[in-house]
């Protein structure tokens, strides 16, 4: 996107206007245009807004996109978006009409927990600049200012959280609002770069039942995340309420899970035919609950639109076990209802942060699943910006740090000033992740300064022994053993939890520095590993090898970070084998350990062992919220207990990703396609079969092109076909040890497997 004028926007006041907080203002200007229509050969909007905003010109919606500018860290940036309108301005006569809806979106959402309250300011504002080109090579310039006109629109209360009222009967007949202009830090103007809010799909109702109290109950099937509309014919004044959850409990609709958050929507009839669709909100849901509806409620008389932040699919995964099938399918499911703007911990209670902790874990998952380059790239700019900013230059535990602005009720606190392991080597990890999928040099710089800034804080907490061992740590949150009040009470020390991940980051930091040609860097963060890794090894291993807690989260961190080798690797794999297994292959990770036990079992020669934690339904396991009917992947691993009865803990929902990191393993391990080179420059093809497992597919669009995958066990026999983009090279390697270097097009293998384990 390119701009003549260093402030996109100028001459374009941001205007506001006044109005009760739920009403959302229309603001409209209609102008004549210097030249009949029939001369435009060219015409752009330019808008954003602290809000929401849609615009529209002669009645017609500029955009596909919804729920624009998106969440960004306002006080620092703050994307504009850019439309192509000339067909909207070429086509008619006359003057032209221009509207901005306007909605209080992230900017006056009332964000966050416990109470929290947060916004970012009290007053919503719009700027928009309409450019339209001439035939004779004129430009006319037509900006927002306080001499457009406001009403109030239908929209009568609006809130991400609480839901949306639209009122048919106000409908072009709203009260005059007086406008003026409001004072907005144009230096944050930003163009859009991160991938806008679509609608991406629309999903029919499977049944309409009456529950136990005599309410109507729609079942979409999935839990999903957007709104449903609809049309309908009934008697002016009828108010329909529709309510959303996830869940049912005891038949009817499960909302205690959402804390604080309405989830409601309300549709008042105006007599005629009504069309409603409450685009300034969004919920998490797979049920609704409806009120007040006229005559019979129809299964086509409603559709719940998909909402998230535009992304390719570009991972797909199937093999022998449906219910690893519905495990992928509810990893995708979660990962589109929280990459909507910002990558969020859940989509449906009060919430919807950016937590840094939750994409730590699920990156690499991510980023097989979607294309995911732009939408965490705008992400980690807003990461550096926030920690550039925050005291000590620590990264927040949630980005946008909206929580800033909270008021949280009195003795009640978060740990922001100080590194925390998971959470802020978000600042580390992301950008790992992302150069592997995509091997950005020129955007890996950009994200190096974070990196720095990371674990400069992180030094501050490191004691006299080279141990992370100080400062504020969540450890290995949501621990399954933890108590449902105390998520925080893991069996994992979370010191040794802070200290493996502090090898991992400096480890990482070395290779992006000599990426960069930062070579003094390199040697910077590869003595920090050094010293961290000897730490480690001295006062968190025993002479027989235990790790300190002696739980699977702290081997499963030092086996998959590299901060054990050699023969304590081994030892560390053998136990965590036996701590697998004496579990009954139930997990017993929380969010710092799950991504990785996996790897760790089947890095260190314990497949099976890592096949069958996989497979295991009781719970906790990652087949118990299948086998129970989940379609997303739950925060906690018994967010719903085997009654039928919705967890106790106050952090109980139903649509969380980060458990669900697992799929990582899923596509590179039991699918076989892992990058051999940033970007899969080259790649690895090392299926490995296991119990309960005999045949799977696997796919991924790479940067260079599609990488297939499949393979059967028949018997003693392994057969793997594998297909590579032309010039790709690969390495195959059978679990029979059998390796076969190709380059691109279709290959077939045979190898021999021990039928006994597979």
């Amino acid at each position: 996107m390119v701009t003549t004028s260093q402030d996109p926007l100028e001459g374009a006041a941001f205007i506001a206007a006044v109005a009760p907080e739920g009403v959302a203002p229309r603001f409209s200007l209609e102008v004549a245009l210097e030249h009949p229509r029939s001369e435009v050969i060219g015409a752009r909007l330019l808008a954003t807004a602290h809000g929401v905003y849609e615009a529209s010109v002669d009645g017609v919606g500029v955009t596909a996109s919804v729920l624009n500018p998106g969440w960004t860290s306002y006080e620092w940036r703050l994307a504009y978006q850019e439309y192509d309108v000339t067909e909207l301005i070429g086509r008619g006569s006359g003057s032209v009409r221009l509207d901005l809806l306007l909605g209080n979106g992230w900017y006056r959402g009332r964000l966050g927990f416990a109470n929290a309250d947060a916004n970012y300011g009290e007053e919503i504002s719009v700027a928009a600049v309409l450019e339209v080109r001439y035939a004779d090579g004129s430009t006319q310039r037509i900006v927002t200012s306080d001499d457009w006109v406001a009403e109030a629109s239908d929209i009568t209360r609006n809130s991400l959280y609480n839901g949306q009222t639209i009122d048919a009967r106000l409908r072009g007949s709203g009260d005059t609002l007086d406008v003026h202009t409001v004072d907005v830090d144009r230096a944050a103007l930003i163009p859009q770069s991160s991938p806008l809010i679509i609608r991406n799909e629309s999903v029919a109702p499977i049944v309409i039942s009456t529950s136990p109290s005599g309410r109507r109950l729609v079942d979409f099937g999935q839990n999903l995340v957007g709104w449903v509309r609809f049309s309908v014919v009934g008697e002016r004044g009828i108010r329909i309420r529709i309510r959303h959850a996830e869940v049912l409990e005891d038949g009817e609709l499960g909302v205690r899970a959402l804390r604080a958050a309405e989830a409601t929507d309300e549709f008042i009839l105006s007599g005629e035919v009504d069309y409603f669709e409450p685009t300034f909100t969004f919920h998490g849901f797979r049920y609704i609950e409806v009120e007040g509806w006229p005559g019979d409620l129809e299964l086509d008389g409603l559709e719940a639109i998909v909402v998230h932040s535009e992304m390719e699919r570009t991972g797909y995964f199937t093999c022998s076990d449906p219910l690893v099938n519905q495990l992928v399918h509810n990893s995708v499911w979660s990962q589109k209802g929280n990459f909507l703007s910002v990558p969020t911990d859940c989509p449906q209670r009060d919430e919807r942060l950016g937590w840094t902790g939750d994409i730590s874990a699920y990156a690499a998952s991510a980023n097989f699943q979607f294309d995911t380059a732009d939408f965490l790239d705008g992400w980690l700019r807003d990461l550096l910006e926030e920690t550039r900013h925050a005291t000590g230059q620590v990264v927040p535990l949630i980005v946008p740090e909206v929580l800033k602005h909270a008021h949280f009720p009195e003795g009640f606190s978060l740990p922001w000033d100080r590194a925390t392991a998971v959470w802020g080597d978000s600042a580390v990890w992301v950008p790992q992740a992302l150069w592997w999928s995509y091997g950005d040099a020129e955007r890996l710089a950009d994200y190096y300064p974070a990196i720095v800034m990371h674990l400069d804080s992180v030094e501050q907490d490191v004691s006299e022994t080279g141990l992370w061992d100080r400062g504020n740590q969540l450890g290995d949150w949501l621990d399954p053993d933890a108590p449902p009040e105390d998520p925080a009470a893991a069996k994992a020390d979370p010191s040794v939890v802070a200290t493996s991940c502090l090898y991992r980051s400096a480890s990482f930091a070395a290779d992006a520095a000599d990426v960069l040609g930062k070579h003094n860097d390199a040697e910077r963060w590869r003595a920090m590993a050094e010293r961290t890794r000897a730490a480690f090894v001295e006062h968190y291993v025993d002479a027989e090898g235990i790790v300190r807690s002696d739980c699977a989260t702290v081997y499963a961190l030092a086996i998959s970070f590299g901060v054990l080798s050699g023969d304590l690797r081994d030892a560390a794999g053998r136990r965590l084998a036996e701590l697998v297994r004496a579990s009954g292959y139930r997990v017993t990770t929380g969010f710092a350990g799950t991504p990785f036990v996996t790897w760790a079992l089947s890095e260190t020669g314990h497949l099976e062992d890592a096949y069958r934690l996989l497979l295991e339904r009781q719970s906790p396991s990652w087949m118990y919220p299948v086998a129970m009917g989940a379609t997303t992947v739950w925060e906690r691993w018994d967010s719903m207990l085997p009654d039928g009865t919705i967890n106790t803990g106050e952090m109980t929902s139903f649509n969380h990703y980060a458990l669900g990191a697992v799929v990582d393993w899923v596509y590179q391990v039991v699918g076989g396609i892992r990058p051999a080179s940033p970007g899969y420059a080259s790649v690895r093809i090392q299926p490995q079969p296991g119990p309960g497992i005999n045949w799977a597919e696997t796919s991924y669009r790479t940067p260079r092109g599609e990488v297939s995958c499949s393979w059967r066990v028949e018997g003693d026999q392994m057969f793997v076909d594998v297909s590579l983009p032309e010039l790709m090279h690969a390495e195959v390697v059978l679990p029979d040890g059998g390796r076969h270097d190709v380059q691109g097009g279709s290959h077939q293998f045979i190898g021999l497997v021990d039928p006994r384990h597979v």
